[in-house]
């Protein structure tokens, strides 16, 4: 057992392992992320079979693609805020039934119309499962094994990075008409989330939360509902400290820059495939995409699995926005994927390897741990809601970059993005690694008193 810096409030959780019950609630948590990669994979596929069906032009193209990630970005403020007010269990398992109700609803539409609004209520509901999960996560989690459950919950995209191309491929294999192929795909989304609804909503309350609550009367819905409108009162008084001011824009910062970065990949996943297999039928091209989430990303999301302890969330964050800086600028200068194929391959895969294993893990991490219980799921929702934003602004300005300078233009501002991840990583935010999560979020509402016991909350 460690000791516990919110003097053994919390001893109960603070081992060197992680037990089974934890275990049980990374994968009740990890659900939501699996599916979270899965839509972002499929909707890919998806759209080539409903393009030549419905005869979507570039416009439509791209709204399908951004929609779930603007309401996502929506649905994260909405959801983390909500967490804060009336408790992590009152919320948990809302938000994966709104994404299983897109999911389903997806594979019915019969226009592109009705698809959008469908992707719209979709993305609510992968929006909301970001500050929860994560929050979830890390309050029932000791110091020495904090990380290890937090980016095991968000590493179960890497699982949903290779069933997509599965099943993707198993159905076009099979001869599934394309019609069909793309609403079963759609579909298919629906089944992880809702497999787990049933545990979230009887998932016992963090004890963190329950601890900050014990021994109050229940709140009054007037005067919850006041709270929940009033989040610049209540961060104002929660961030008193103007430390935890900088590690909001940081976070937030550096979770924008990777996103938007992390856009320039998935853009050049094209360039890829067909320097790879130019000649590729669709089945083909999947195969490609799986190898390079098998062999590349899902490695990189095990690594951060199994260093985030023993490494640190900095040193893997700088580290990770380094190497996407080099790989991203490699792949500008390279140009010509296909005049030079090996290089290209190298700095790809390295650049899907170290986005998983850097910042893209991390992002979620921090804004998990650094923040005060009060305004944790909140803090966490703007983070991811201002990250969405850059996913976003990605997905609608990297096409046009690239039609207007070719790969070069996207890649370039996907480096410099980079670059300024690195940066604020570097000046802005602490390393969480080994500190109780009271101590590191300078949380007072944990404070010891003079007896030896957790102070009031100011």
């Amino acid at each position: 057992m460690m000791s516990s810096g919110a003097t053994g409030t919390f001893a109960d959780i603070e081992t060197h392992t992680i037990s089974k019950e934890q275990w049980r609630i990374v994968g009740i948590s990890g659900m939501g992320f699996f599916t979270d990669a899965y839509d972002l994979f499929v909707i890919g596929v998806a759209l080539k079979l409903i393009t030549s069906e419905w005869h979507l032009d570039a416009l439509q193209i791209a709204v399908v693609g951004a929609t779930a990630l603007v309401s996502a970005a929506l649905g994260s403020a909405i959801f983390g805020r909500i967490a804060d007010v009336f408790g992590r269990r009152y919320i948990y398992g809302v938000e994966v039934l709104v994404l299983g109700a897109g999911a389903i609803a997806s594979a019915f539409s019969p226009n592109v119309w009705w698809l959008i609004a469908f992707r719209f209520v979709l993305g609510l509901g992968i929006g909301g499962d970001y500050p929860v999960s994560a929050t979830i996560a890390s309050e029932f989690a000791g110091s020495a094994v904090r990380g290890r459950m937090i980016s095991s919950v968000f590493g179960m995209q890497g699982a949903g990075l290779v069933v997509g191309p599965l099943l993707a491929m198993a159905l076009l294999a099979a001869g599934v008409s394309g019609d069909l192929t793309w609403r079963i795909l759609l579909a298919a989304g629906a089944i992880p989330p809702l497999a787990v609804f049933w545990a979230r909503r009887h998932l016992k309350e963090t004890p963190r939360f329950a601890k900050l609550n014990e021994g109050k009367p229940p709140r009054d819905l007037a005067d919850a509902e006041h709270r929940f409108g009033d989040v610049l009162g209540d961060l104002k008084q929660n961030y008193r400290d103007g430390t935890i001011v900088r590690w909001l824009a940081g976070t937030s910062v550096a979770w924008f820059v990777l996103d938007l970065a992390y856009y320039g990949n998935t853009i050049s996943n094209q360039q890829f495939v067909s320097a790879v297999a130019p000649r590729a039928s669709e089945v083909q091209t999947l195969f490609v995409s799986f190898l390079v989430f098998a062999l590349a990303a899902l490695p990189g999301y095990l690594l951060a699995i199994f260093g985030m302890d023993r490494w640190g969330r900095k040193t893997i964050q700088m580290l990770g926005f380094a190497l996407m800086a080099i790989t991203f600028g490699g792949i500008a200068v390279l140009g010509d994927a296909k005049a030079l194929l090996i290089p290209f391959v190298i700095l790809y895969a390295l650049n899907y390897f170290f986005t998983e294993f850097g910042p893209n893990t991390t992002t979620f991490i921090y804004p998990a741990e650094i923040f005060p219980i009060r305004v944790r799921t909140t803090s966490h929702g703007i983070a991811a809601t201002i990250g969405k934003v850059g996913a976003a602004i990605g997905t609608f300005s990297f096409p046009l970059l690239q039609s207007a300078y070719g790969l070069v233009g996207p890649m370039i501002v996907a480096a410099a993005c980079s670059i300024i991840g690195l940066i604020v990583t570097w000046r802005v935010l602490p390393e969480p690694n080994g500190q109780d999560l009271e101590a590191v979020s300078r949380d007072r509402a944990f404070a010891p008193s003079a007896a030896g016991s957790p102070a009031p909350a100011v």
